[in-house]
């Protein structure tokens, strides 16, 4: 496989998994995402939780159907979203909120470190140059 062809599957596996959690945040795992938002967010935990879930989707569909020209561009929006919802996995470390099998202290700090993953998964497979 060639990177341009690595990149693209990286991509859309990325999108397909961002719309999966998306669809997931407004359906049966709705509640395990409400521990991850932060006490000080000031919206209702519920609309954080559905706006997020709207929001991946959204970047999910971009990831999947946008043009080549597009594609970094989508692929720094996703990257700021990862990076934004980033203080809702410390909150969940720190205030001991179990979701989603992270029902140790130490399966949560091992989730922190997912992120920067997602991050640079957005990056490299959005980056045709």
């Amino acid at each position: 496989m060639n990177e341009k062809t690595a990149k693209k599957v990286a991509r859309i596996v990325l999108g397909g998994t961002l719309i999966f959690a998306g669809i997931s945040h407004l359906t049966f795992a709705r509640k395990a995402f409400k521990a991850q938002v932060p006490d000080w967010v000031p919206l209702p935990i519920d609309d954080t939780v559905v706006y997020s879930g709207i929001a991946e989707i959204a970047l999910g569909s971009s990831l999947v159907l946008t043009d080549e020209k597009h594609q970094r561009v989508v692929g720094q929006a996703a990257a700021a979203f990862f990076t934004a919802v980033f203080p809702g996995n410390i909150s969940q470390y720190v205030n001991k909120r179990s979701a989603f099998g992270l029902d140790t202290d130490r399966k949560r700090f091992g989730r922190l470190f997912f992120q920067p993953a997602l991050i640079y998964w957005a990056l490299s497979s959005t980056d045709n140059t």
